[in-house]
């Protein structure tokens, strides 16, 4: 699919997605759950699609009543031996060690950028809770096959916080009745984590840590065994960004849906938006945007990678010269996003520079009229049609329906707000 996007002034109000990262994890404790878990306000984009497909491959019955799922779980069977991925980077790594508690031979797979993405930490984990495990080149697809049995052990968490997620949801369900702690060195998107400790307490799980250093899982409560647990998916941070960044930049967004607390880690957008000038108005459960002059800012995105690529748009049309620090984490995702960006960049006539792990991008009045290259990458499209709305021409973004991997309804919100799109 090929978007065409005008430049131009927006104004309108949309519904956050659901946070699909919250989703695939109340997927995951669904899954562990003994008895019925009713999860309201669900998406369908392809990373949910994914983990549901997952949680019925491993043995959970589900029912679907528009945005409510009811899910029935209770353990982890391995029914056809091979367990589908998607695009999905989050439920790969949080499925795996879940998917190990089942005890049989599995092998897990995906497809498209999935294939190579990093899978080495828990190559080298899982060996040593029981596990033997087949690679490909530190990726996918990854076979495994032991007896799941928690040990204390030490992992890097530099890389990813998603391969700790899968471990604690592991360790609170393996029936071990040992303490065990799992010790993390450079963990990085702690946010995460504490929304992967969230639902885990949901489910009836407490995890203490000391200082993010040193984590010590619980077994699951045995009070919770048996009951339905209710839970409502709160809207998506990391989609609203799009909508909040371009109501900063070309008119006036209001977003609705979006919970006021900090077990998202990409709700850091708002406090810089107001930090750098945009007119923000918050009534309720509404955020209002409003295009106002924006200063230059600086912003560690280490805890909110995905942020990086709107930031980068949001840079562009700020005066001066911004700093955004945290490249590190760009190189493993749906894309190689230090470069996808930087072509973005160019692309739009941007002027910039990587110097360590921060990108520098100077303000510009207008954007350049293109063709932006997506690269598959979901965060670089959606980017690239927020910029156009400040280019001088239209833009053109091939292989647009990237978008379907988080937020199907993207370009459907961006005609609502009035946004020209045409998709051909």
């Amino acid at each position: 699919m090929n978007a065409r996007i005008e430049p131009g002034k927006i104004s309108g109000s949309i519904g956050a997605p659901p946070s699909k990262s919250m989703t695939q994890r109340v997927f995951a404790g669904a899954l562990l759950h003994s008895g019925k878990t009713i999860i309201k306000n669900v998406g369908t984009s392809g990373d949910e699609t994914a983990a549901l497909n997952i949680i019925q491959s491993l043995g959970a019955a589900m029912q679907r009543r528009d945005d409510i799922i009811e899910v029935t779980g209770g353990g982890v069977r391995a029914i056809n031996g091979t367990i589908h991925c998607g695009e999905s980077g989050l439920s790969a790594r949080l499925f795996t060690p879940i998917t190990a508690l089942s005890g049989s031979p599995v092998t897990i797979t995906g497809e498209g950028s999935l294939l190579q993405r990093p899978m080495k930490v828990l190559e080298e984990v899982l060996p040593q809770l029981g596990i033997t495990v087949s690679a490909t080149n530190g990726c996918l697809p990854i076979t495994l096959n032991g007896e799941f049995t928690p040990a204390d052990i030490a992992i890097d968490g530099s890389e990813s916080s998603q391969f700790l997620s899968g471990l604690l949801f592991a360790y609170c369900y393996a029936n071990s009745g040992q303490a065990n702690t799992i010790t993390v060195h450079d963990l990085k998107s702690r946010p995460y984590i504490d929304m992967t400790l969230h639902v885990l307490r949901q489910f009836g799980c407490e995890v203490k840590h000391d200082g993010y250093k040193k984590f010590h899982p619980n077994h699951a409560a045995t009070q919770t065994a048996g009951k339905d647990i209710e839970i409502a998916i709160d809207g998506d941070w990391s989609s609203a960004a799009y909508f909040l960044v371009a109501g900063a930049i070309a008119g006036n967004v209001s977003v609705s849906g979006l919970a006021d607390n900090h077990i998202q880690a990409d709700n850091a957008i708002l406090q810089l938006l107001k930090s750098i000038g945009a007119d923000v108005q918050i009534t309720g459960e509404i955020i209002t945007v409003k295009k106002a002059p924006l200063s230059k800012f600086e912003f560690d995105a280490t805890d909110s990678p995905d942020l990086f690529p709107v930031l980068a748009i949001l840079a562009a049309c700020c005066n001066g010269e911004s700093y955004i620090k945290g490249v590190h984490r760009l190189f493993h995702k749906e894309s190689n996003r230090a470069q996808s960006i930087s072509e973005m960049l160019m692309d739009f006539d941007v002027p910039f520079s990587i110097e360590d792990d921060t990108l520098c991008i100077t303000g510009v009045d207008r954007l350049q009229g293109t063709v932006i290259d997506a690269h598959h990458d979901h965060r670089i499209a959606m980017a690239a049609a927020i910029g156009a709305l400040r280019a001088n021409g239209p833009v053109d973004i091939p292989g647009a329906e990237a978008v379907n991997k988080s937020y199907p309804d993207f370009f459907k919100h961006l005609s609502l707000c009035g946004g020209k799109c045409i998709l051909t």
